[in-house]
């Protein structure tokens, strides 16, 4: 078992060393791309964002007169969710346009914070073929000069440049492919929450204006 470890290393090592120093950077990509996606997976979690009965909550505190300023305070930073239903409650005594233009603006800084480091995938996504097709250039480069220099005789020289060039292709497009269906996951998974916290608000604004109708017609 130790030896086939340490040859399954040994291997691992020979594949990085023969693709020359843009395997560096190609490695560096993948690390990134998987903490990238790690993090997120773990911080876009719908219950967290947006707890189930969070809003119903909030409705029969206000319903009972309990939502001080302090239960308004604990509500801003008990999630995501509750940071935009305490923007809407803090201006609701100022017209429900007010109280709208409060919600987005406290959704647009939520929809910043969610959207955090799925950039800096998608760049990844993007440049990792790009280093693959680089080494593939500079490898084909290094045949070509090899060529010129010694002829066709040297086959282990081109040999080489042929591996590298082959090499780092294959790693850009390995790092490459799974950042990019990840990027597409994480944007849906983002899309479908800020569904749901839209929702939600639109429900509370509706709820307190056309209840304040209704008391005022009563």
């Amino acid at each position: 078992m130790r030896f086939w470890l340490a040859r399954r290393d040994g291997n691992v090592l020979e594949l990085v060393t023969a693709g020359g120093w843009l395997m560096v950077l190609i490695l560096l990509c993948s690390v990134v791309a998987l903490a990238i996606c790690i993090e997120r997976l773990y911080t876009l979690n719908p219950r967290k964002i947006a707890p189930p009965h969070l809003l119903a909550t909030v409705w029969k505190q206000l319903k009972a007169g309990e939502l001080d300023g302090n239960r308004l305070r604990q509500l801003r930073q008990s999630s995501p969710l509750g940071r935009i239903l305490a923007a809407g409650l803090s201006n609701a005594g100022h017209g429900r346009d007010v109280m709208k233009e409060s919600i987005q603006e406290a959704a647009s800084h939520v929809i910043h914070e969610l959207e955090r480091y799925l950039n800096t995938l998608g760049t990844i996504a993007a440049i990792a073929p790009l280093l693959g097709l680089l080494g593939t250039v500079v490898g084909m480069i290094k045949v070509f000069a090899e060529i010129m220099a010694q002829g066709t005789g040297n086959a282990s020289a081109l040999a080489g440049g042929i591996s590298e060039a082959l090499i780092t292709t294959a790693a850009g497009l390995v790092v490459a492919i799974p950042a990019l269906a990840m990027h597409r996951y994480l944007s849906g998974r983002i899309d479908a929450i800020v569904i749901n916290l839209e929702q939600e608000s639109i429900k509370l604004v509706d709820a307190l204006h056309n209840d304040e109708r209704a008391g005022g017609r009563a």
